[in-house]
């Protein structure tokens, strides 16, 4: 912001400066032609380099380094030439207007960076490690695994780990763009950057600074604009040919005319009068011939999109990712955390008719047979009970425990024999059970040799799942997808509720990379591949864009991701889209725009009809309104 208040400044002073001698040159009378000639190349010339001193200097220093041509040079050499020919208004007044242009344009690169800044906020500045009994303020990097950090209120989560003591809430719209906070106590997972709350949090350190999500995310950050859209580097190409193009145009325009005319006599003459007139249609010619308006506008269009996705809570790797999703067709998800919450509840409870009891002893008596067990199957029947009865599992009650792996277990509880475990487990004690045919994990519980009933445990489907794959569907994506290691049940029973195109059940690791394959392979457009796994790195690579779910999502996944959601919830890729093919739309709009006017008023301008002040305010004018049609993809919305 300082630099924007510093070019402001010189503006206005340099403005101050131009109408002072534009007074002078018309209200203050002289006692002689050569003096008032003299005072008022002075005073434009001390306007001048108060506005232009700055591209001056840069074109003379590209021009050393062997950078010829480019925006400063063709201001430089277009002014220095007014000069030459006595137009000291129109000189100043192209440096003038453009330095307002560089003002808008820095203006709107300031907002559209801001978002990104923000981001950069959540990087902590230290970290109380509790070495000794002590508490240590020391550098987040100088931390180890398994070392005890104390977040105090207020303050940034500085490394990933476990909480082993508090309660408290964490402000995770830095990293998530979700306004509300979240809730956590002894045992849940914390990642970086977010901010403490209202509570002293003890959390034991899972990851060093280095492979922390603080750092994993300011890295995609920092390293974004490094990758540019294809139509980013159309602008740079273009502008790298066309420069020296119209340079050589110029220079033919202010005397191939001029010779021409000049032999259309008996003799040659030359007539100063006429090479005076094609120079300055030439200085015009260079004026309008300044890119900045496509310089400008096109990156900052890409710029402002991946501004806009990150306070949305997507991360965008790069520019060429955000042009490539706008042309994709097939979207292919993962199941298990990506499409589903990858926790596992209890969704039914079904006991026999003449089982004494019901649901709540049949949930009981699985629960704590379960209850030594750290299988989230277990974790799933403990939760349950715990919601049905308001307090945890009494294992005093359970004796004589005995685990089958890959079966179940066998208990004495309350006096009572009790089995709960798989089919394989009811097969191999002879008891005669009704097979439960439900989506999910099938636990059955028989009770002295009799079958009691089962309990249904399933994956649930994300809430935003489903209003996803429809936003997806009514923006053109063809083909919705699924590829998932689970039963071929299960795979089509969340793909039938998700209303998804085809699903593929039981897959490997390797088998979703050659599923992948013959996918992209029969795709026409492009293939975006959404996972979470470490499993779903080769597959994620593979994709023409990959998707990870950063907030519960392996590090490989993430690493290997082109596009990270924070906050897990697939009807954020709709939203990326959205922003990829409104930034598309606009770019193309500055480029067709600026090209279109740039050739019409070059036409005028050669042909003598555009004056110098036709050109800078076709210049500046377009430049100004690309900018501020740039500036809309920063502020994009979701499409419902």
């Amino acid at each position: 912001m300082k630099k924007i208040k510093k070019r402001l400044y010189r503006v206005l002073a340099g403005a101050a400066a131009f109408v002072a001698a534009l007074l002078v040159e018309h209200l203050v009378p002289f006692n002689s032609p050569s003096m008032e000639n003299n005072v008022e190349l002075i005073l434009y010339l001390i306007a001048y380099f108060i506005i232009g001193g700055d591209v001056v200097k840069k074109a003379v220093s590209n021009i050393i380094r062997g950078q010829v041509f480019d925006e400063q040079f063709l201001m430089m050499l277009a002014t220095v030439c007014a000069f030459f020919v006595g137009d000291y208004p129109e000189a100043v007044a192209v440096m003038l207007f453009y330095q307002v242009g560089e003002l808008f344009q820095s203006y709107a690169v300031y907002n559209s960076r801001k978002s990104i800044k923000d981001l950069m906020n959540i990087r902590p500045d230290s970290a109380n490690v509790i070495r000794n009994n002590e508490i240590m303020e020391v550098e987040p990097d100088e931390v180890k695994i398994d070392e005890i950090i104390l977040v105090k209120p207020g303050e940034k989560v500085p490394l990933d780990g476990i909480i082993m003591e508090g309660t408290s809430s964490l402000d995770t719209s830095a990293l998530t763009g979700e306004s509300l906070p979240r809730d956590v106590e002894t045992g849940d997972s914390v990642i970086s950057g977010c901010i403490n709350i209202n509570g002293n949090l003890k959390i034991r350190v899972t990851k060093e600074f280095g492979e922390s999500t603080v750092n994993k995310i300011l890295e995609l950050v920092e390293n974004a604009s490094s990758r540019k859209a294809k139509t980013e580097n159309f602008i740079t190409r273009f502008a790298r040919y066309y420069t020296p193009v119209v340079v050589i145009l110029a220079v033919l325009l202010a005397f191939i005319p001029p010779v021409i005319t000049g032999f259309m006599g008996e003799t040659f003459s030359f007539s100063p009068e006429v090479f005076s007139d094609w120079l300055y249609r030439a200085l015009t010619f260079l004026v309008i011939s300044c890119p900045c308006a496509l310089v400008i506008s096109v990156p900052l269009s890409f710029f402002g999109g991946l501004g806009c996705a990150s306070r949305k809570g997507v991360l965008i790797k790069g520019s060429n990712y955000l042009e490539i999703i706008s042309d994709a067709d097939t979207i292919v998800f993962d199941k298990t955390g990506t499409l589903t919450k990858g926790n596992f509840v209890v969704s039914e409870v079904r006991p026999e008719e003449n089982f004494e009891g019901g649901k709540e002893r049949l949930l009981s008596l699985a629960a704590h047979a379960e209850g030594f067990s750290s299988h989230p199957i277990a974790k799933s029947l403990a939760d349950a009970y715990r919601m049905e009865n308001g307090r945890e599992i009494d294992t005093g009650i359970v004796s004589d425990v005995h685990e089958e792996p890959g079966h179940g277990v066998s208990v004495k509880e309350d006096g009572a024999e009790v089995l709960v475990g798989n089919d394989k487990l009811m097969k191999k004690a002879g008891i005669s059970f009704r097979e439960n045919d439900a989506y999910g994990t099938i636990v059955y519980v028989a009770v002295d040799g009799k079958y009691a009933g089962s309990i249904v445990i399933s994956d649930e489907i994300k809430p935003d799942a489903k209003e996803a794959v429809k936003r997806l569907k009514e923006r053109g994506i063809k083909n919705l997808i699924m590829l998932t290691g689970d039963g071929k049940k299960a795979g089509e029973k969340v793909g039938g509720e998700l209303g998804l195109s085809k699903v593929f059940s039981q897959l490997l690791p390797q088998d979703k990379v050659a599923r992948l394959e013959d996918i992209m392979k029969d795709a026409e457009g492009r293939v975006v591949y959404v996972g979470d796994g470490v499993n779903d790195a080769p597959v994620l690579a593979m994709a023409d864009i990959g998707i990870a779910m950063g907030g519960l999502g392996s590090d490989a996944a993430i690493e290997a991701a082109d596009i990270v959601i924070m906050n897990d919830e697939p009807g954020k890729i709709a939203t990326v889209m959205d922003i990829s093919q409104k930034t598309m739309i606009i770019a193309r709009e500055n480029i067709i725009f600026a090209i279109g006017v740039k050739i019409l008023v070059l036409i005028l301008g050669a042909l003598g009809i555009a004056s110098m002040w036709a050109a800078v305010f076709a210049d500046v004018g377009v430049a100004f309104i690309a900018i501020l049609n740039a500036m809309r993809t920063g502020s994009i919305k979701d499409r419902k």
